[in-house]
């Protein structure tokens, strides 16, 4: 389990890093027309959300609480690998000890 948190601070920390660099050299709403209509640009953000939709599914059945689930939808919409790993840093801290990986995958209680 130690690895998977050091995966996913790693990806936290990594995607932090990414995404204000990018913020600090260019204006997300400036993108050049360009690269916006590129037909690998678009294929890739479909790509990158139907994948993000698969993730958070998984979320929403794995959580019994509806408040939980519409917070970590926009989490993961609005922050992608951010609110994902977040997510799994948030649950893998909360397991005891002794937790294995299935525990991590499992729904949990109501």
């Amino acid at each position: 389990m130690n690895a998977l948190k050091i995966w996913f601070a790693l990806v936290l920390l990594t995607m932090i890093g990414v995404v204000s660099w990018a913020s600090f050299n260019e204006n997300l709403f400036q993108i050049p027309p360009r690269v916006g209509g590129d037909p690998w640009f678009i294929a890739t953000l479909f790509d990158t959300y139907f994948a993000f939709i698969v993730i958070y599914l998984w979320m929403a059945y794995r959580s019994p609480a509806w408040p939980a689930r519409i917070f970590w939808f926009f989490m993961v919409m609005g922050l992608g690998n951010i609110g994902i790993s977040a997510y799994f840093l948030l649950r893998l801290f909360r397991l005891p000890p002794q937790a294995t990986v299935m525990d991590l995958l499992r729904r949990e209680s109501t």
